[in-house]
């Protein structure tokens, strides 16, 4: 008899930030002696598929859009009957909510991917979060997003399981050395990352880049996104000639490894991954005031510091004055390390399973 637990980790597919890697992460480090997990995948389309080990089965339903899901979710589980369902993106989870009762034996966890109050705002999404105790445990990945879940969306408290991002720095660590010199040494170099929409708060770093125009710092963003060419424009308008936009690199460590420091602009964020791997790389950050786990991941004065980027110049003296300091990498990288390693981390997601 098969006493593994079938999990179906599900994801919308289509684009691969945060909540991909993590699900990526515990599909390929779960022990297989207790445990066969299925990517179901609501589109593969240029998902990278490639970095998932080869006894990880993906199921691709060849779907667009999310809200078409669901009737191909519900034929999926009560064909194959999984042990436990795994909503690993926000806006899945709020879908599958209503539907959950209708499956006896099969547990269903959701992973919620955001403070919700700060990043859903379709009124029918917001109303599915209604249903969000059908849920057998929903996972939050920072204080603030469990406090957000009891208090705005009456989680029952006891629902809820804290679980941070795991950090893989074995991958970090064999992408982010390169023989190529990617900065000018003539300048200092800081680095941003993450989709360009406003959420990521570009257009607030823009700002605090017009006072440091005349410094010889530049700054660098990778990502894409529908903002790009409001922000393209806004620095242009700006006359920010050492602020370069990157696109999207599919290796983005090395440009985390030689940078001198790494800025958090977001206006919020869930638990954010590029703060840990940036860390992981021995970056010294600063990040953004804002809600989303911040305070758990920074270690004043250890790893990064955190700062209010809406005053303006009080964000860009302090990147004038971290870039004076120099910096331990090997601290910054065991203070991430020591708490968000994959090993601590998948432990945590283990011992949830199992007591499913």
């Amino acid at each position: 008899m098969n006493s593994k637990k079938k999990i179906y980790f599900l994801l919308p597919g289509l684009t691969f930030g945060g909540a991909e890697r993590v699900i990526f992460t515990l599909c390929n480090e779960l022990n297989r002696d207790k445990f066969e997990p299925v990517l179901v995948l609501f589109s593969q389309e240029g998902m990278p598929v490639e970095f998932l080990k080869s006894d990880v089965k993906v199921i691709d339903l060849k779907i667009r859009r999310i809200r078409k899901s669901v009737f191909s979710i519900i034929n999926l589980i009560r064909k194959d009957k999984p042990d436990i369902v795994f909503g690993g993106w926000g806006e899945v989870s709020a879908l599958l909510s209503p539907i959950v009762p209708l499956f006896g034996k099969t547990r269903f966890v959701a992973r919620e991917t955001n403070v919700v109050s700060h990043h859903v705002n379709r009124r029918e999404i917001r109303l599915l979060y209604r249903f969000y105790n059908n849920f057998d445990r929903i996972i939050a990945q920072s204080d603030d997003m469990q406090n957000d879940l009891i208090e705005n969306w009456k989680v029952k408290p006891e629902k809820i399981v804290k679980i941070n991002n795991p950090v893989d720095f074995e991958m970090i660590q064999s992408q982010m050395k390169t023989d190529k010199q990617l900065f000018s040494a003539d300048f200092k170099n800081v680095i941003a990352i993450g989709n360009l929409t406003a959420r990521k708060g570009f257009d607030l770093l823009l700002d605090v880049f017009e006072k440091l125009k005349d410094e010889p710092i530049r700054l660098h963003i990778l990502g894409d996104g529908s903002d790009r060419e409001k922000l393209i424009s806004k620095k242009e308008k700006l006359g920010l000639d050492k602020v370069e936009f990157l696109g999207i690199k599919k290796n983005p460590f090395p440009y985390l490894y030689q940078s001198d420091l790494f800025v958090l602009s977001s206006r919020y964020e869930g638990f954010p991954n590029v703060l840990l791997e940036a860390g992981a790389c021995g970056t010294y950050s600063l990040a953004n005031d804002c809600p989303g786990g911040i305070t758990e991941i920074i270690r004043e004065t250890v790893n990064g510091e955190i700062c209010d980027i809406t005053q303006v110049e009080k964000f860009a003296d302090k990147i004038k004055e971290l870039l004076s300091l120099n910096f331990d990498k090997e601290s910054i990288s065991e203070s991430i390390k020591s708490r968000f390693s994959k090993e601590i981390i998948i432990g945590k997601y283990e011992k949830l399973f199992e007591k499913l």
